[in-house]
């Protein structure tokens, strides 16, 4: 298993970390719920990120906002990390072979939208998720809520109904 600070320096290219973000890994680490809550550029997003690569299987993150998860996407990819996105935004093709991907475990991280794991027509992807062995479920940009209101994106609330098929 990769060492934190190994992994913090030769994949993200830091040498210590920020306040809190071990912590926050250690405890996603060692299996429990963790709510991290950190100023914006705080580095939240290291604190899945981290764990996802110690962790063996799929980390799922669940994201509302397509340009953040592409620009998520991107940048891990470019950082050499096995990572994809599923959300509207993709053609047919695009959805085809993120899926391809998901069959043969290339991935580490998966970005999807909260629609596409509790909406119509989700339990056949929990179902395909579940076999992927799924590590943990990290629900970024959950303030989004509170923020813009329960009726911004109802499928937050619906979120809780992963623990029972993604466990």
């Amino acid at each position: 298993m990769p060492d934190l600070e190994h992994l913090l320096l030769t994949t993200f290219g830091y040498d210590r970390f920020r306040p809190l973000q071990r912590e926050i890994c250690e405890a996603t680490l060692a299996g429990r719920d963790v709510f991290a809550l950190l100023p914006t550029g705080g580095g939240k997003s290291l604190c899945f990120q981290a764990p996802a690569l110690v962790r063996p299987g799929l980390a799922v993150v669940v994201s509302p906002l397509i340009s953040l998860m592409k620009d998520q996407v991107d940048t891990l990819v470019g950082n050499g990390v096995p990572a994809a996105l599923l959300n509207s935004s993709l053609s047919s093709d695009e959805k085809a072979a993120v899926n391809a991907g998901l069959r043969e475990s290339r991935y580490r991280l998966l970005y999807v939208s909260p629609e596409r794991l509790v909406g119509e027509g989700s339990d056949a992807f929990l179902a395909r998720l579940a076999s992927c062995g799924v590590s943990f479920i990290a629900v970024d940009e959950a303030h989004c809520i509170s923020q813009w209101g329960h009726d911004f994106r109802p499928e937050y609330r619906q979120l809780a109904r992963l623990r029972d098929a993604l466990p």
